[in-house]
């Protein structure tokens, strides 16, 4: 029973932390495009700040601690592909999570130089590692 309650706590972790990967991208196009209202960005500013660290952060990290203890719980899915696989694409997830609480520190510091087209297509790359993810982790194919 252990298992499920980690697993469901698990699922609610990721599913937060993926609202918030899709939506601080979205809010840099919003804030990219307001360049010349001070009001506008200073607005954005803060709402990149508190998702950044008060939902996304957060929600990584315990998305992460509990596919730890699933790991720990079944040490032999770490012999399985699908799940070298999976772990990769984390590993990749987290980077582009680091590199978004970047963005958030160049917006605050005035210091973006991406136009809102590159953010829109920056928004784009995590719904093609959740896709991936999902199907490996549901899946299994190897």
């Amino acid at each position: 029973m252990e298992y499920l309650w980690i697993k469901a706590f698990h699922l609610i972790a990721v599913v937060t932390w993926f609202a918030a990967i899709f939506y601080l991208p979205r809010l840099f196009v919003y804030h990219a495009m307001a360049e010349d209202d001070p009001t506008g960005r200073e607005r954005f500013k803060v709402m990149e700040r508190k998702l950044y660290r008060g939902i996304m952060t957060p929600s990584a990290v315990v998305a992460i601690a509990l596919g730890v203890w699933l790991l720990v719980l079944n040490p032999a899915w770490l012999q399985q592909g699908w799940m070298h696989a999976k772990l990769l694409l984390v590993g990749l997830l987290v980077g582009y999570h680091i590199w978004c609480g970047r963005l958030v520190v160049a917006f605050r510091e005035d210091r973006n130089t991406r136009s809102h087209r590159w953010y829109r297509v920056f928004n784009e790359v995590p719904v093609l590692g959740l896709v991936a993810i999902v199907v490996l982790a549901v899946v299994k194919p190897f």
